[in-house]
């Protein structure tokens, strides 16, 4: 929100005219001390700048009111046109009667008053204020032609007046409620085109940690298939060797180290047909899948991660699993991110847990590590992209693995965090159903 919107939104009808009627006031008091003393020359000089002076302690109380954010006797507003009402017709009659300029102090009353107040308390003030001129021409002997057209004039002058600063008063009041519902309107529409540009940006971002992934997959699964392709011959080709050599009359002991030559051959070959299986292009479709073989699949990936060394996996399986329909790679891929974040926060020697179990018409996947959990005002964007507790991490694994959870119909929450360490769990749905062997 802007300055001058706060501005606007914090406007007070009441404290702003008090303002301009405070101006009005001193405008009167000082043309009446220029009208007294500069001007004048009556014998009751004064008498009329004692009553000027009682008009500028009023006038000096009502700054004392504004300046505190109030509005002096504003309960009383009847009453202060009558002493208006008193003030203006003894300065009438002090100086020059029915004539005397400060007759026109009437109208700056009337002014003041349909600034500050309601249309009835204006059009009663009109009267007041007729009654006090009529009253000063009772203490007067009308003797010229000016001062009858004055007595018939006058209050004609002066119902015009109010009912130019009613309409006026009105029409200002209506515009700035009008322009306060209008600015609550703008304001309210500003928000929501801030949120509606925040979700853009947010799905932006997440479309944008999506295709990064998808591309670090692809490239992954295409360097993955040349080095098994480059390696795999050269493999081959050795492991043939060492068969045709066992097939030769040769010593034990030969034969021996020979046959370790070749148990270690067949494990480069299945760690390489891993690494393809893994990376090959994904299958989409849903499939009946044992959860427990699942997670043994990306531990058997993750077991290659050189920071498993010196780390501790327990795993406490829940008996009679049903078969879930789920998309079995993406799955595996959940819970290899899990894994390999539950080791990088683990220290070595530490244990990670991994447990299965069912809640209802849940099942319930459990990672936890016994690192130092996650910083608090990391625990609630855990899961938006590009968020990482890691210094070479990217952010983007739990936010893929999120989105995968909940397209197969279950959900991801970090579960618990703490210096003694975390827990992410995975639910996904199908408990209820009748359970199969795994």
């Amino acid at each position: 929100m802007s300055d001058n919107e706060r501005q606007f939104d914090d406007f007070d009808w009441g404290l702003a005219t008090q303002a301009i009627t405070v101006r009005i006031r001193w405008f009167g008091i000082c043309v009446g001390y220029m009208l007294v003393n500069l001007i004048g020359e009556g014998p009751n000089r004064g008498i009329l700048n004692a009553i000027l002076l009682l008009g500028a302690v009023y006038a000096l109380l009502d700054t004392v009111w504004s300046l505190r954010g109030r509005v002096f006797l504003s309960d009383w507003p009847l009453f202060i046109s009558c002493m208006e009402a008193l003030f203006i017709g003894l300065l009438c009659h002090f100086d020059a009667g029915l004539l005397s300029p400060f007759r026109f102090y009437y109208f700056l009353s009337l002014l003041v008053c349909a600034i500050r107040y309601a249309p009835l308390i204006t059009w009663v003030t009109f009267g007041v204020h007729s009654i006090s001129y009529m009253t000063l021409a009772l203490t007067r002997q009308i003797a010229t032609r000016d001062e009858i057209s004055a007595l018939i004039l006058m209050p004609i002058f002066i119902g015009w007046v109010t009912w130019a600063c009613v309409s006026l008063s009105g029409l200002l009041k209506w515009a700035s409620v009008r322009l306060r519902d209008l600015n609550g309107k703008l304001q309210q529409n500003q928000s929501l085109l801030e949120h509606r540009i925040a979700e853009r940006t947010r799905q932006l971002q997440e479309s944008q940690a999506m295709l990064v992934q998808q591309e670090k997959q692809a490239a992954f699964g295409l360097l993955a298939a040349g080095i098994a392709h480059e390696v795999g011959n050269p493999l081959a080709a050795i492991s043939s060797l060492v068969q045709l050599l066992n097939r030769r009359n040769i010593e034990g002991e030969t034969r021996e180290k020979l046959s370790l030559v070749d148990d270690q051959l067949r494990r480069i070959q299945r760690t390489l047909r891993e690494l393809v299986d893994f990376s090959r292009p994904a299958v989409n479709e849903q499939t009946r899948c044992d959860i427990h073989a699942m997670i043994d699949a990306a531990l058997n990936i993750a077991k290659y991660y050189k920071r498993k060394k010196g780390k501790q996996i327990v795993t406490q399986y829940a008996e009679k699993v049903p078969m879930l329909m789920i998309v079995h790679d993406q799955l595996v891929q959940v819970f290899l991110n899990l894994i390999l974040n539950a080791m990088d926060a683990t220290e070595e020697g530490g244990t990670i847990e991994i447990r299965t179990s069912r809640e209802d018409f849940w099942l319930r996947i459990d990672v936890r590590d016994d690192g130092q959990g996650i910083p608090e005002h990391l625990q609630s964007r855990i899961f938006q992209p590009y968020v990482t507790t890691k210094t070479t991490g990217t952010g983007l694994g739990l936010f893929v693995s999120r989105n995968i959870v909940e397209q197969n119909g279950g959900r991801i929450e970090l579960t618990e965090t703490s210096p003694k360490g975390t827990t992410f769990s995975v639910y996904l749905e199908g408990a209820d159903s009748d359970p199969e062997s795994a």
